[in-house]
């Protein structure tokens, strides 16, 4: 057997004490390793998110351009094609992490070939001659598309700490949030560049473009991105760099073989469904993604009716969105140096309710009515962010019926129906957090009763809430 290189010496020597956490040296090494992560992961599955939603929400942008009239659409068509997108995201999140989470299946084969295939059905729906076409394609677009989200999360939890991870996932949240900022920009210069090309009306440009945008990012996911950190390529993490962030997410998540979390790995799936903290986020994040839902869906089509021609309105969505993104890095910024969770989701939750109660005081106001726009284990991260972001995406299929044609331009059983939902998490948040303190009080109890050794041992093995 040929004699390791000693570059390879040096890394086995390094990797074999880099379990060391007060080793000299290891404050510039975790610097580095955090660099490599954030100049790789959050751009690549952000963008991949960016790119994914514009698909998701084109829909909208496509329809004040002639989508409905080009298909002969019912007067329910465009509430009919938003809903049955979604259907696959209940059906299939779960499926396609517990897939994911496999030790043979590698990420980027498993993402990139998703996002290709969404990209190109797509762009079918800008080639479809029938509504019904259309119905099929968004069912088999939403297929593709509800692997990603939770895929995308569920890699980037497994290489952040809990401390690293709310400003990186604020990053990351904030690329989809770009889409659809600049999907009417894009949409605004594709119809005015591409109307009556090839014999195509301009709405079909849109999906025909962005669809082949995804096809080319699809591409570089199937290169670029990396295996989940036990077995990061070397090109993106060497081998001491590995063992080093190895220690690091051990030390922040707590070791996986203690008392409270043995046999993690192996649970089945039906426990973490039964998991009351799995199915009270799901159902708090289910009520305030209405807002999102609705806002992506119908604000073309809002301020279009505001009086507002086509072209115009595409522009006009842009601060609403550019407003969610300085909004939210501010939130997420204020909240990790104070390390406090729920006043700012309560606080978000209130700023939603204001904005419904504006539009549900003063509808007819044009300048009003557009201002208004903890888990452990690689198989409960799974299984519990699919579930969360797979049901509480569900949201959309209320939203998608929110806002019926014979109501515009006042829309108010929609108006009503988003501000009772977001009434409703509001309540849902405080009552998880009033139970989460009550068990961080019950753990410190417990441990204030034993003696200082046995208080040093099990501190570590208890699991205490982050609020």
């Amino acid at each position: 057997m040929a004699e390791p290189s000693f570059d390879e010496k040096n890394d086995q020597h390094v990797a074999a004490s880099v379990v060391d956490s007060d080793a000299p040296g290891n404050a510039e090494l975790d610097k580095r390793i955090l660099w490599r992560r954030d100049l790789v992961l959050v751009p690549l599955l952000g963008t991949m998110y960016m790119v994914m939603f514009l698909d998701r929400t084109n829909i909208a942008n496509a329809r004040i351009e002639g989508l409905e009239a080009g298909l002969n659409m019912p007067s329910n068509g465009y509430n009919v094609a938003l809903s049955v997108f979604y259907v696959p995201f209940v059906l299939f999140e779960v499926p396609s992490n517990l897939v994911l989470s496999l030790p043979w299946v590698k990420p980027r084969w498993y993402l990139g070939t998703m996002v290709v295939l969404l990209g190109i059905v797509a762009m079918c729906q800008g080639l479809t001659a029938s509504y019904g076409g259309l119905l099929a394609t968004r069912f088999i677009a939403g297929i593709f598309e509800s692997t990603l989200p939770a895929a995308a999360t569920y890699i980037m939890s497994t290489y952040y700490t809990k401390k690293e991870g709310a400003v990186r996932f604020a990053w990351f949240f904030n690329f989809a949030l770009a889409g659809p900022m600049f999907s009417g920009l894009l949409a605004y210069g594709l119809v005015r560049g591409l109307d009556g090309h090839g014999g195509y009306e301009g709405w079909r440009w849109i999906f025909i473009i962005e669809g082949l945008m995804t096809v080319v990012f699809g591409c570089i996911v199937l290169v670029a991105t990396p295996n989940f950190p036990e077995k990061a390529q070397n090109w993106f993490l060497k081998a001491h760099e590995r063992e080093r962030l190895l220690v690091l997410l051990e030390q922040s998540r707590g070791r996986e073989g203690n008392n409270d979390t043995e046999g993690l790995e192996d649970v089945p799936a039906w426990k973490v469904f039964l998991d009351w903290r799995v199915q009270l986020f799901t159902l708090a994040f289910f009520c305030c993604d209405v807002t999102a839902s609705s806002v992506s869906a119908f604000s073309p089509t809002i301020i279009s009716e505001l009086g507002y021609v086509s072209t115009t309105a595409q522009l006009l969505t842009m601060p609403v969105w550019a407003s969610g993104i300085i909004a939210s890095f501010t939130v997420v910024y204020i909240a990790t140096r104070a390390n406090k969770r729920w006043m700012f989701v309560l606080g978000s939750i209130l700023v939603q309710i204001a904005g419904w109660s504006i539009l549900k005081a003063w509808p007819s106001t044009i300048g009003v009515r557009y201002l208004t726009f903890n888990l452990r284990g690689r198989k409960y991260l799974a299984v519990g962010m699919a579930w969360c972001t797979g049901f509480g995406n569900a949201a959309n299929f209320v939203s998608a019926n929110m806002f019926i044609k014979t109501e515009r331009p006042r829309y108010p059983s929609g108006i009503s129906v988003g501000l009772s939902f977001c009434c409703i998490g509001f309540a849902l948040v405080s009552f998880i957090t009033a139970l989460l303190v009550r068990l961080n009080k019950r753990r410190e109890l417990k441990l204030g009763s034993l003696s200082e050794e046995e208080r040093a041992v099990r501190a570590d093995k208890g699991f205490k809430f982050v609020l």
